[in-house]
């Protein structure tokens, strides 16, 4: 398999993301989501879904965090998250953030 860019697609992207997942694995076993979230931009939804976990590590910048965890994620920090569980991301900073979300299936849940 060759490397995947995963930038470009997301900054392109209406909402901000870039999924790497089955379309380039053909397995539904894990995912990565590359996100991009402008300076000042506010409220990007996390919620990865019944059977689903997700880690959300932000890659550069500072993300400010509301919901299932709250507070500041400094560059280089990550939380868990899992089903029905949501958090929004924001961006207090004066450029970009980048943050990736590393997602999979839970032990009580997977797709048929």
């Amino acid at each position: 398999m060759k490397p995947i860019d995963l930038r470009s697609p997301a900054l392109s992207a209406e909402d901000g993301e870039y999924i790497f997942g089955k379309e380039h694995t053909e397995s539904h076993a894990c995912y990565m989501i590359y996100g991009v979230l402008k300076p000042g931009e506010k409220d990007r939804l996390v919620k990865p879904g019944v059977g689903h976990e997700e880690m959300v590590l932000a890659a550069n910048g500072e993300l400010e965090v509301i919901g299932a965890f709250s507070g500041r994620l400094a560059a280089g920090c990550a939380f868990h998250i899992q089903g029905e569980d949501t958090a929004y991301l924001s961006n207090p900073g004066s450029e970009e953030a980048v943050y990736v979300v590393a997602g999979g299936h839970s032990e009580d849940g997977h797709h048929h």
